[in-house]
């Protein structure tokens, strides 16, 4: 059947964006405006760059991510959805749900004010009623600017409500993780997924001082990531989202990772709007849920 949404041929591109073939032959807006430069890719609807006026790219990716149709791009913003993680009643499930395996459809590319809006969807179809029953349909909003601000609406399109799992992962480049900290996060109980899941309370600031893998409950507030190397300040806020991941594989698991660079775990960190475990979303039928992160840099 043929997408109700409008074709890329009816799209009127605006100077300061194009479409164009990327990496593995996969295509990709990119986004050239005042404030900012950026990339995102319909696989996935996987933004990997931003790179504010002036200023370094603040998203990392990966020099030995796969490029292909039907894998996951490693680096940059996957979106992680219906669920996080592997699926808990079926492990052989993609993990992180499917839908950043999956093409999404370019609604449209609109400037405004120096900065550019890009709008992907994707919904419900026979591929991924195998995994899941729901009747959804999701749309994502991505203004590369000043500030990258990332909105991620879904839909429920059916007759019953749905429970699901959400997360822009979001892999943020680093100069050394082991010298950064993680403002905004002291005191909040977390799931420590390297410790048998225990829960924790966080004490002071985070540092990255061995593999990081937790879930920081009931976190609406924002969060900053202070890196003395970059001499910068990435600051992360967030709307409808009650839970913050923060992740960084290290050394064993960097390397058991096909495609992680063995030492690249230095140079990024993952600070993830969600609402995942403990605080997953519930949709009634024909309403809505919309989760936002806007990201900002500053210089030290």
């Amino acid at each position: 059947m043929k997408s109700q949404g409008p074709q890329e041929g009816d799209i009127v591109m605006p100077r300061e964006a194009e479409i164009v073939v990327g990496n593995g032959g996969l295509r990709k807006v990119h986004v050239h405006a005042a404030e900012a430069e950026g990339e995102i890719y319909l696989l996935g609807a996987h933004v990997t760059s931003w790179k504010p006026a002036g200023r370094q790219d603040a998203i990392w990716l990966s020099e030995k991510s796969w490029w292909e149709d039907g894998k996951p791009i490693r680096g940059g913003v996957p979106i992680c959805f219906p669920w996080f993680g592997p699926k808990k009643d079926a492990p052989d499930a993609p993990a992180h749900g499917f839908v950043r395996l999956k093409e999404w459809q370019l609604e449209a590319v609109e400037p405004q004010d120096g900065a550019v809006t890009v709008t992907l969807s994707t919904k419900s179809d026979a591929t991924t009623k195998n995994w899941w029953a729901a009747d959804f349909e999701l749309r994502y909003r991505v203004t590369f600017g000043s500030k990258l601000v990332m909105s991620l609406e879904v839909m429920n399109t059916g007759n019953s409500s749905f429970g699901a799992e959400e997360a822009l992962h979001t892999y943020f480049a680093v100069g050394d993780v082991r010298q950064i900290h993680i403002a905004g996060l002291e005191d909040a109980h977390y799931i420590d997924k390297t410790d048998d899941r225990k829960e924790k309370k966080q004490e002071g600031k985070v540092s990255i001082t061995a593999e990081t893998d937790r879930v920081y409950l009931k976190t609406s507030q924002a969060v900053e990531i202070v890196d003395p190397v970059l001499r910068r300040r990435i600051r992360v806020r967030k709307e409808n989202s009650r839970e913050t991941v923060v992740w960084n594989p290290w050394i064993a698991k960097s390397k058991a990772m096909p495609d992680f660079g063995d030492d690249e775990w230095t140079g990024m960190v993952c600070v993830e709007t969600c609402n995942v475990v403990t605080n997953s979303i519930e949709v009634a039928a024909q309403q809505k849920h919309r989760m936002t992160a806007v990201i900002e840099t500053e210089s030290l």
